[in-house]
């Protein structure tokens, strides 16, 4: 079980959400505003927050334009994780990811399990590692915006958070970048 240090300081990070959704606007995304809100209740910096339709390629200039920005440190997408013929959101993201995050999809299951049963297999959440920025993708529904931060999120992105936690080996996160780099001289 995890534990929370509070010896250690707390390290705000800059986060950025995407809304993946044909159909909300800023005054009707529910999710996205769960999502800034428990990020900016947290200590954490808003650094970004915006809506694009359920396109591969719009979804991945957005992602790669904060990939790029050393500003953003996480990005946290919400909709378009299900099954249905515009849920295209793990398609676009897991093409970017350097690594996989497979624990994540577990992580977020198994709590997703304890509320909703079986309907979990529903969602093909995704996690992962593109450059030095992680991108984690929940669904759409509020519920599991809240699950997935509160469950999950809060504790991975909290530095004081025992025994690891994902902001105590960001420094080092560009090593796999490095190594690549060398071995293509």
């Amino acid at each position: 079980m995890t534990s929370l240090d509070e010896s250690k300081p707390f390290i705000p990070l800059n986060i950025a959400v995407l809304t993946v959704s044909d159909s909300r606007s800023f005054a009707d995304d529910k999710s996205g505003s769960i999502l800034a809100d428990r990020i900016t209740a947290a200590g954490h910096k808003m650094a970004a927050r915006e809506i694009v339709t359920d396109d591969i390629e719009k979804v991945q200039a957005q992602l790669k334009r904060w990939i790029a920005d050393d500003g953003i440190d996480i990005v946290v997408t919400t909709g378009g994780t299900g099954f249905t013929g515009r849920d295209i959101t793990p398609d676009a993201v897991e093409p970017l990811f350097d690594k996989r995050m497979d624990g994540f999809s577990i992580a977020f299951h198994m709590l997703s399990h304890a509320k909703i049963g079986t309907s979990t297999i529903q969602s093909r959440v995704t996690a992962g590692l593109a450059g030095t920025t992680f991108i984690f993708s929940l669904p759409g529904s509020p519920g599991a915006c809240r699950d997935g931060w509160d469950g999950i999120l809060a504790h991975q992105l909290d530095y004081r958070t025992n025994p690891c936690n994902f902001v105590e080996i960001m420094p080092r996160l560009d090593e796999h970048l490095k190594r690549g780099k060398a071995q293509a001289k």
